[in-house]
Order: structure tokens, then sequence, then C-alpha cells
């Protein structure tokens, strides 16, 4: 295949097939959470999915010959990648596994397309199936598309958006609205903090620091790689790193910033106390990366107080070598941020928030 996936996805499919053939020869999906997808003559995109699994959407305007692409992220990956010619305004779609533990439908449109990303949706219309709506740019194409997509729909359903898109019943966050930098030129290396039997601050609900911080740092890790940088992360799991081998990590790599990404406590008793803040040790490049990105994850959570750049001795910015920062996000025990934090559409929000700041200050790194 010639043609390339998204930026952040390195990973090659298999030489286009017919239509035809493609159906004739589908395996079964494995472990993917993609059951079905269809290109409806309306010009939407619709996906049933195993019940009330999370989403991510992308979108990156077409540039170089190459035209405007969405792509959607799913758990499982499938057991093969393939692509499907389309028709019309749609150039063709790609089923791919960026990694062995996510399914990723890619759908690129024709050079010259235009789409606006401000009325771009993803809706859950059942527990198991979702709707994207190209705002009337597809309309017209002939349907297209792989699966069963009629079967019976789950009978969890509900007569409402679900959560699990990137923003439910709001629109996309554009990958190309970040900010730009030379590609290939910076690595960065990503914290999330605590994991596996250490699961950091306990909130209310039982909101846990652990699974808060990794969803948000593997997303910071997706939207940097898409821009060109090169990202390393001290874990991608439920697992226990002791602090030493984080610092290697990072002293070893050669990396131009490091962040530690973190959810605050206090104590279930004290709801009233919430805010952001972000630390860093000595240097005025760190305090320079804390100040970004404080200031952008404070842009996105109105009424947070904001608790400021704020110099600290942790172990993990204290022993690095680059410019480095510790980022609390918010309190987990907090009335106002702990919603928030438990929140899959927030969390894209901060994810957004957070890879803005690093790419504001390796933008502006001589």
């Amino acid at each position: 295949m010639k043609g390339p996936l998204p930026r952040c996805c390195t990973r090659l499919l298999l030489p286009l097939l017919p239509l035809v053939a493609v159906l004739a020869q589908l395996p079964a999906w494995a472990g993917s959470a993609l059951s079905a997808w269809r290109l409806s003559s309306d010009g939407a995109l619709e996906l049933r999915t195993a019940p009330d699994v999370k989403l991510q959407a992308f979108f990156e305007e077409g540039r170089g010959g190459v035209g405007p692409r969405v792509w959607v992220d799913l758990p499982g990956a499938p057991q093969r990648t393939r692509t499907v010619s389309g028709n019309g305004v749609i150039r063709q779609v790609r089923v791919g596994r960026p990694d062995g533990a996510t399914t990723r439908l890619v759908v690129e449109f024709q050079p010259g397309t235009r789409l606006d990303p401000s009325t771009l949706k993803v809706i859950g219309t059942a527990a198991d199936r979702w709707r994207l709506e190209f705002s009337g740019a597809a309309a017209g194409v002939t349907p297209f598309g792989e699966g069963e997509l009629e079967a019976p729909s789950t009978p969890t359903w509900r007569a409402q958006p679900l959560a699990g898109s990137v923003l439910p019943s709001a629109p996309l966050a554009s990958v190309s609205s970040l900010p730009d930098v030379p590609r290939g030129r910076y690595k960065v290396v990503i914290d999330p903090g605590h994991g596996g039997p250490d699961p950091g601050a306990v909130g209310i609900g039982g909101l846990r620091e652990t699974d808060v911080v990794l969803d948000v740092s593997l997303q910071v890790a997706q939207l940097l790689q898409a821009k060109g940088v090169q990202v390393l992360l001290t874990r991608t799991s439920e697992v226990d790193v002791d602090l030493p081998p984080r610092v290697a990590l990072a002293n070893n790599s050669g990396a131009d910033l490091f962040l530690s990404i973190h959810a605050n406590a206090l104590s279930l008793s004290r709801p009233d106390v919430n805010g952001v803040e972000t630390f860093y040790f000595q240097s005025a490049k760190s305090l320079r990366l804390a100040q970004m990105v404080q200031q952008q994850i404070l842009a996105i959570s109105p009424g947070s107080p904001d608790r400021g750049a704020r110099p600290g001795r942790f172990f993990v910015i204290r022993r690095t070598v680059m410019p480095s920062a510790l980022a609390e996000m918010g309190f987990v025990t907090g009335q106002l941020d702990a919603p928030r934090l438990a929140d899959p559409g927030f969390r894209r929000r901060l994810a957004f928030a957070i890879a803005t700041g690093l790419l504001n200050y390796l933008a502006a790194t001589p």
C-alpha cells in the first residue's frame, strides 16, 4: 500500500484488495472491540462494537497531495490489517493495528476534500452502535463496509449519547490544531505515575490515580507521535515501576524533556480542596516547561484553582538531567476535580492540553 497511515502510526498495511475479495476472505475480528463498520449513503461512518467500549477519534487535515483523514481507535487488535477501496470523496478505508492492543480504522478522503473539524462528532446511538457524520462532505457515497452492521443491538441499549468517544456529542479535537515542531527532531519521556499494586491516590467514588494518569499519558504520547515527536513511556500498562528505573530510562534516552503525570489528593473529608499545580526542580528551563504545562491544563479546567508552577523535590524531577516537570492535573478527592478526572472526554481534553504545553516548549527551545 502506498498511501500513508496517520503520522502517529508507522505499521504498513497489506496491499490493496478488491472489496469483494476482502469481504470474502475476512477472518474473525479476534480480540478487537470492532464488530462491523460501514460508510452509509448519507455520508456517515457507522460502527458496531462491543458494548460500552471507549473510543478515541482523531482528525488530520490533508496536505502534500494527501487528503484529510479521520481515524478511530478501539481496544483489541484485529487479526490482520487490510485496505478497502472507497468511492466518491472517500479514497479508502484502512483497518490497522498501531500496537498489539488497538484496532485503528482510518477513513481517508480524496485530496482537496474540505472537512470542518468543528462539525465532526462521534455519537453513541446504542451501547454498541456509533455514528460519525462528516457534515455532508461524504453524501452520495455508494455504501460499503465490513461485517454485520445490522445484527441485533445489545440489550443494554440507551437512548442517549454514550460516554467513550473523544468528546461525546462535541466536536472532535484536531491533531492539526496542535503546535508544529520539526518532525523527527525531538524526543520526550512521559512518566505515568504509580501503577500495578500502587494505585496512587484513591478518591471520590473509588477513582484511582493510576487509571487517570495512564489514560492521559497514553493519549499524550499518541498526540506527540502524530506531530513527529519520538515518545518513550516509563510504563504502558498497570505495572509497578520503581522510581530509579524511570529516571534511568529518561537519562539514558537523550530526551529533550521529561514529564511525570499525576493526580493529586488530600482527604475524602476535604472535597473543597481542588486545583492544578505543576512542579519543577531548580533550572530555568524546567520552570518554563512547568509554566507552559500548567497554563494549558488550567485553560481547560475552568473554576479549578491555580496552585501554580512550583518548586518541588520529587525524585523523578530532581534526578533527571533534562528539563523536567511533574504535573498534578487535579484532586481525585475534590468535588470539582474528581468528576472531571473520571470523565473520558475531559481526560481527552487534558491530553490535548498537556501535548500543547509540551509542543509549545519544544517550539520555543533554541
